[in-house]
């Protein structure tokens, strides 16, 4: 060491080793304390010109190992999406179409039971735009996106991106330029430009109430993603579903009719069998052309949105309850006569040209029967993206086709089909009830994404209930609709549906009261979108012992805990009865603080120290609520704390320098920590967190 930078009287040796310790000291407590603030996704961005006034945004993330990037168009029920907000959109530029994805990757999450879609390594995002203000000199654009490990973190990114001044604009273009109908809503609160290599810790609550997921990636191989298993099911499902339009009334009669045409018609059998096949290949395609021409027209990503929209949602439900009531008898949906007309005339023309409008004439003809059940999959199949309507489209005209062209081959066989009758419009009635039971599940979408509660969980079970009530009666012969037929008898066959049927109902009842109904765990909302955690009926005492009311702030939580949502509620509770506090910051969205309740909080030796022993306040910091404007503050992250979801973030950060979720704190009365060996603990198992929660209630004086 030079003397010209340190004067030797000063350094004698035991100065200069206590120097030393305590600047390595005071190094390894700065660190300690910050490096718990996670930032697994690191952004850059940048601009390049297409054409004109026309320019490309692009952003490419670089994500840790086995976190999770949830994509914009994930699948709704399962993960929060990542939401891209353009900040002074309005008057500067318009948006073309909806913003392009890279390589992402869907897998089937067992916990909620839905597919999900998320980055994987890196993210890389494009939005094309096209100027209108040739003066403006930046974008404003702000990511919210969740991601997910062992630890769920709500993460803000904003971008600031500058337009170069060699990128000349066309004055007169940009006058000119038409406002795309997809045009992204203007955040009222617009966003601070930073540098666009800096990321924000502080989060902006998410305009969406999706349940966020985390992908175990010890169960997800790459090599065999699941969207292969997920075309299957697809396929499978579709099968089945052409099988049960075939069996309608609008179908069925056609098969005996068109066979004998083709047989009689043709001057050999093996002539016929050949038109019949070619018949039924053409049914296929003008199916599979419709899976195709709507991937087309949309493309997977805009279905896999639309799939998931509010309007969309609600649309569709109207839709299926139309189509519902006129399954049911209360009157015929077709489509115009004119159209059937014109494709029976050019079937007239004979040939390969004149089978396939055969067979467009039989698409149009059905199409009261078939309409709904090609909706229904055309929308569950846009849920997966890529080609997954075509998959769908050729199994459900697959299983419609066969019976053609099978019983072309063996003419004879036509004698053993049953005869048409009342039994057709069972099938018919039958399929009238299931799209009024699928209906709800567009509704329950649509009440999810806005948080309304008109359609929770019981209520829905309730629905299903009733529905599927009525169809046992409608089997067993107790109800009849319009169309029905003199019914002196049930068949066996009736029977064992109607038995199968009320097994079902019977097994939806237990579902009230809690029941997880892993039968049909993809439909109805999820357990915590309930009015309770024990569903119609629940207990309503405290959990403390005491039969009296809940104190003021205070509900019911998972496993009947008495939890408060706010801080000072459930400080002033504490005080009252001289109890520590557990601190949870949890998230609405946060797979694991899901497992956390389910599989630690359960365990027989820590609800009772739960429901007894601490007063439990649980902080959710994706709650979407917006403080009153007097509440409303800038953190000293730079962030503006707008959402009771933002606060209890902030809160998080500041005191504790962590941005998970799950994150656990035992703290006195005065918000001192009171565990030493581990101050906060997070995602893990039953042993640790009863040892963890032992130590600090033991600690609390």
């Amino acid at each position: 060491m030079k003397s010209n930078y340190y004067p030797q009287a000063l350094l004698s040796k035991k100065i200069w080793n206590n120097s030393i310790v305590f600047l390595l000291l005071f190094f390894f407590a700065f660190a300690k304390g910050n490096a718990q603030i996670l930032e697994p996704v690191k952004w850059t961005s940048k601009i390049e010109k297409k054409s004109g006034n026309n320019f490309v945004l692009i952003f490419d993330g670089v994500i840790e190992k086995d976190w999770h990037l949830y994509s914009q168009f994930t699948p709704d029920g399962g993960p929060l999406p990542l939401e891209i907000s353009f900040k002074n959109q309005k008057g500067n530029y318009n948006l073309v179409g909806k913003a392009k994805e890279g390589k992402t990757r869907t897998a089937f999450n067992d916990v909620f039971g839905v597919n999900e879609t998320f980055f994987e390594g890196k993210a890389h995002i494009e939005q094309e735009i096209t100027i209108t203000n040739p003066s403006v000199k930046a974008i404003d654009i702000e990511f919210d996106f969740q991601v997910c490990k062992e630890v769920c973190i709500n993460l803000n990114k904003k971008f600031s991106i500058a337009i170069p001044a060699s990128f000349k604009m066309n004055a007169d273009a940009a006058a000119t330029a038409i406002v795309k109908a997809d045009e992204v809503v203007v955040d009222p609160v617009d966003a601070l430009a930073v540098d666009t290599t800096k990321n924000s810790v502080g989060t902006k609550a998410l305009e969406t109430t999706k349940d966020n997921i985390d992908v175990d990636s010890s169960t997800s191989d790459t090599s065999a993603p699941a969207p292969q298993r997920s075309l299957w099911s697809i396929f499978f499902i579709a099968f089945l579903s052409g099988f049960a339009a075939l069996l309608t009334p609008c179908v069925f009669p056609m098969i005996p009719m068109t066979v004998s045409f083709f047989t009689k018609q043709s001057k050999s059998r093996a002539k016929g069998i050949r038109n019949a096949i070619i018949y039924g290949i053409s049914i296929i395609v003008i199916y599979v052309a419709l899976g195709w021409l709507v991937t087309w027209i949309f493309g997977a990503d805009a279905l896999n949105a639309l799939s998931t929209d509010v309007w969309f949602n609600l649309i569709f439900f109207v839709i299926l309850v139309v189509f519902a009531t006129s399954f049911l008898g209360a009157f015929e949906i077709m489509l115009p006569n004119s159209w059937a007309n014109k494709a029976d005339q050019q079937a007239d023309r004979g040939g390969l040209i004149g089978i396939l409008f055969m067979a467009l004439a039989l698409a149009i003809v059905s199409f009261s029967c078939t309409g709904p059940i090609v909706g229904t999959l055309l929308v569950e199949a846009a849920s997966n993206g890529g080609i997954a309507p075509v998959i769908g489209m050729f199994g459900f005209s697959l299983a419609l086709a066969l019976p053609f062209m099978l019983f072309a081959m063996f003419p004879g066989w036509l004698n053993s089909l049953p005869k048409s009758g009342g039994w057709l419009n069972t099938v018919k009635v039958v399929l009238g009830f299931l799209e009024l039971a699928l209906a709800f599940k567009f509704l329950s979408n649509a009440d999810l994404v806005l948080q309304l509660h008109f359609l929770e969980r019981e209520v829905f079970i309730a629905i299903w209930i009733a529905i599927f009530g009525a169809l046992t009666l409608y089997l067993f012969g107790k109800i009849t609709l319009p169309h029905d037929s003199p019914l002196a008898h049930i068949s066996v066959g009736r029977l064992y549906l109607g038995l199968l049927t009320l097994v079902f109902t019977v097994y939806l009842i237990p579902g009230l009261w809690g029941a997880p109904l892993k039968l049909i765990s993809a439909f109805p909302p999820p357990p915590q979108y309930s009015e309770s955690p024990f569903g119609v009926g629940g207990s309503s005492n405290s959990g403390l012992g005491s039969d009296k009311g809940l104190p003021d702030g205070a509900e019911l939580g998972p496993h009947g805990i008495m939890v408060f949502h706010d801080y000072e509620d459930g400080v002033a509770f504490a005080k009252s009865i001289n109890k520590p506090i557990m601190l949870d910051f949890t998230g609405y969205a946060c797979v694991n603080c899901r497992k956390m309740e389910n599989n630690v909080w359960s365990d027989e030796r820590i609800l009772p120290i739960l429901k007894n022993d601490v007063v439990l306040i649980s902080l959710y910091v994706d709650d979407k609520r917006e403080l009153p404007a007097e509440e409303q503050y800038v953190a000293a992250t730079g962030d503006k704390i707008i959402t009771v979801g933002d606060k209890w973030t902030d809160f998080m950060i500041s005191k504790y320098k962590t941005n998970t979720q799950p994150l656990y704190i035992i703290t006195d009365l005065e918000g001192k920590n009171l565990n030493t060996s581990k101050p906060t603990i997070s995602y893990v198992g039953a042993d640790e967190y009863l040892k963890w929660l032992k130590e600090g209630i033991s600690k609390f004086k």
